[in-house]
């Protein structure tokens, strides 16, 4: 089932997308080299806590920790790790989900570790744009197919990347996993036709080499790229309304400002 959110549970969701907002900003600060992946865990619980929030994702389905924490050629579900130390230009995805007050926001940010290099930058820059290309297709009336086709068409033919098909966006909201499903491709003019009120998440994750995934880490979680190629990614949750997409969980006003909720 498809729920439409009335203007209070988008109001709400906002709050909830704001302090996660405020945790990835927060981020900025800590994620250096010779820290563990397990600072950022404690960091975003600590920040959590004190904004009166909680983690979604502790529990959900077995899993331990309020981050997802992947790394170079993890695409997601990575655990944060005690023993792993980060160093110069490590890639990290940090992904997660906020309840507050039973309103639900999720979203992944890519960092780089310390010096970065002009691969990774290409890849950031590419990953981001396409997650906004994608946003500027989730208009009333238009279909989820083209927020995926427009994606697909930017990261893989205009730029070489994989797209990766394993992984896709959801509803969210008031529970953490909704439907319809939100592919990174697929083709223009199919799917789901949007309505005002959806609220969904558009999380493309993006490889420097094949699309192709592996699920076979001993954890039951991490996928990885098939190819050990770097990946990326980039997830808002937004809600279309009849004046377009907005960001529920922005983290920079002015650039995101034709897309914030008055």
């Amino acid at each position: 089932m498809i729920t439409l959110k009335s203007p209070r549970e988008i109001k709400e969701m906002a709050k909830s997308g704001a302090i996660l907002a405020g945790m990835h900003i927060g981020l900025r600060k800590i994620i250096k080299p010779g820290i563990s992946s397990w600072e950022i865990e404690k960091f975003a619980r600590k920040y959590f806590k004190d904004n009166g929030a909680i983690p979604e994702q502790i529990g959900f389905e077995g899993y331990k920790y309020a981050t997802c924490i992947s790394v170079n050629d993890e695409i997601c579900h990575g655990f944060p790790r005690k023993g792993l130390i980060l160093k110069d230009g490590d890639l990290i995805k940090v992904d997660t989900v906020v309840n507050y007050h039973g309103a639900m926001s999720d979203s992944c940010w890519s960092y780089v570790v310390g010096k970065s290099t002009p691969e990774i930058d290409r890849l950031m820059k590419v990953t981001k744009e396409a997650l906004y290309l994608g946003i500027e297709q989730a208009q009333v009336g238009k279909r989820i197919g083209d927020i995926g086709a427009v994606i697909q068409h930017y990261t893989e033919d205009v730029n070489g990347y994989g797209d990766v098909r394993d992984f896709i966006g959801h509803g969210i909201g008031p529970t953490m996993h909704e439907n319809p499903s939100v592919p990174h491709y697929g083709e223009a003019g199919k799917g789901l036709r949007l309505r005002a009120g959806m609220t969904i998440t558009i999380e493309p994750m993006i490889n420097m080499g094949t699309w192709k995934a592996e699920m076979d880490d001993p954890n039951g979680w991490t996928a990885r790229t098939a190819d050990g190629s770097l990946s990326c990614q980039f997830e808002h949750t937004i809600v279309i309304t009849e004046d377009g997409p907005k960001i529920l969980t922005s983290q920079d006003p002015d650039f995101d400002k034709k897309y914030l909720l008055d």
